[in-house]
C-alpha cells in the first residue's frame, strides 16, 4: 500500500503497526507489550484495534486528500473527536497508570502517537482527561520521548520538536 510504518527484521518486511508490534511480541518478549492474563491482553487489543483501525485511518493524508484541502481540519477533528469519545470510555474502565493497568502495553504505543495527531490538528482534548494523563504520564518515559512522531527524521520541519 506504499504506507508506513514498515520494518526490515529477521529477513523479512513487515508491514502494519499492529502487526509489527504483535512480531516483535513473539521474537522478543522483553519488555512484554501484552499482558499474561487474557483478559488484560483482549483489552489491550481493543483498545490498540479502535485507535489503529477506527480512529488512525480516517485522518490518514490518503483519506485527507480525498475530503479537500478546505475540509481536512474538520474532517480531521470530528473523526478524532468520535474515536476519542468512545476510547475514553473505554479507558475509564481499564486504566491504571496506563491504558491497561500499570504496565506499559501495545495499546500505549498507539496511543501516543495518535494524541500528537490529535494535537496536530488541534482538538480540544479538555473532554478526554483518561486519555491526556495516560499520555502525559507515557511521555515522562525515555522511550517516548525519543520515539514521539516530532523528532522522527522524515517529521516536516513545522511539526518537529
Amino acid at each position: 500500500m506504499q504506507q508506513v510504518p514498515a520494518l526490515k527484521i529477521d529477513g523479512i518486511t513487515i508491514g502494519q503497526s499492529l502487526a509489527i508490534i504483535e512480531y516483535l511480541e513473539e521474537t522478543r518478549p522483553t519488555p512484554r507489550l501484552l499482558p499474561q492474563d487474557p483478559k488484560r491482553r483482549a483489552q489491550v487489543r481493543m483498545i490498540s484495534d479502535v485507535i489503529a483501525s477506527g480512529i488512525q485511518p480516517l485522518q490518514n493524508l490518503s483519506v485527507l486528500k480525498q475530503v479537500g484541502q478546505e475540509n481536512q481540519l474538520t474532517w480531521a477533528q470530528k473523526v478524532m473527536r468520535s474515536g476519542f469519545n468512545a476510547l475514553e470510555q473505554i479507558l475509564r474502565s481499564t486504566a491504571g497508570k496506563y491504558c491497561v493497568g500499570d504496565e506499559v502495553s501495545m495499546a500505549d504505543l498507539c496511543l501516543v502517537p495518535q494524541v500528537a495527531n490529535a494535537e496536530r490538528f488541534k482538538v480540544d482534548l479538555t473532554p478526554y482527561p483518561t486519555i491526556s494523563r495516560i499520555n502525559k504520564t507515557l511521555l515522562a518515559l525515555e522511550p517516548f520521548q525519543v520515539s514521539h512522531p516530532c523528532r522522527q527524521p522524515d517529521t516536516p520541519p513545522e511539526l518537529r520538536a
